[in-house]
């Protein structure tokens, strides 16, 4: 089905990237390592949920990794939803590097890292290519999407580097622009809303309610 299908119009995707946790306090690369969340982790996603819950969405998909499906059940414990699990959604499979912390990975990576951040096709530490995560979840979001009625919202529960990604993808971006999106804060999200010619960027790294955007540019 196609994404700008005017019977679905109006439709959001609000992509949730997961709380805290010990490795992200010391900047280590998690990849698809499954760590779980911390006390202020669960707090964040607690206070999170209680916010995203008034958007009253239609549908939760998360990550099986447990920092990521941890969130996402805080927010089914309010709104009554059930939430669909997809290993598609984990974070990039990062090879060596995971379980390495920054400084580790400059010291022993610092060519292959600085060629990453230049945006060159990079497998880091020997694993996936960013364009090879957004192969896998995108279509995993857009799918579910795609069952949204209208003016329906679908709450992705991801991680940092799968999301900027798959806003990336479904942007229609090219690989090299996604690094200009930045990064999204633990228990941040993004808003997609479904426009004339596709998904747009609504929100990005947001910590409060969508605002409605009011002038020239709605």
């Amino acid at each position: 089905m196609s994404t700008t299908d005017t019977g679905k119009s109006g439709r959001k995707i609000v992509l949730w990237r997961h709380g805290q946790t010990s490795w992200n306090l010391e900047r280590r690369f998690q990849g698809s390592t499954d760590i779980e969340l911390t006390e202020m982790g669960v707090a964040q996603a607690r206070r999170a949920a209680r916010l995203l819950a008034s958007l009253k969405p239609d549908a939760i998909v998360a990550s099986d990794l447990r920092r990521a499906s941890d969130t996402a059940a805080e927010l089914a414990a309010i709104t009554g939803l059930p939430v669909v699990h997809d290993e598609a959604l984990r974070e990039t499979y990062a090879g060596e590097w995971q379980g390495l912390t920054h400084d580790e990975i400059l010291a022993k990576y610092g060519e292959q890292y600085a060629a990453w951040k230049r945006g060159e096709s990079v497998r880091r530490g020997g694993g996936e290519l960013e364009t090879e995560v957004a192969d896998r979840a995108a279509p995993v979001v857009l799918e579910h999407a795609d069952r949204l009625p209208q003016d329906g919202t679908l709450v992705v529960v991801s991680h940092g580097g799968t999301i900027r990604t798959t806003i990336g993808r479904l942007l229609g971006l090219d690989a090299y622009q996604w690094e200009g999106l930045g990064g999204l804060s633990n228990c941040c999200w993004s808003v997609l809303g479904e426009g004339a010619r596709g998904w747009r960027l609504m929100e990005h790294n947001a910590g409060t309610l969508p605002e409605p955007v009011l002038g020239d540019d709605d």
